[in-house]
């Protein structure tokens, strides 16, 4: 009973965090960053 209570509440609590990112243009931001990673490890940017 202990162990599914903790695990309803982490994944509601992971549930809220990626809400959270979402509506802060968190996907925006790691994609962008994403993209100036990759171009710099293949020498274009």
């Amino acid at each position: 009973m202990k162990r599914s209570v903790l695990t309803i509440l982490l994944l509601a609590a992971a549930v809220v965090c990626i809400g959270i990112g979402v509506c802060g243009s968190e996907p925006a931001s790691v994609l962008n960053k994403a993209i100036h990673i990759c171009l710099e490890c293949i020498g274009i940017g």
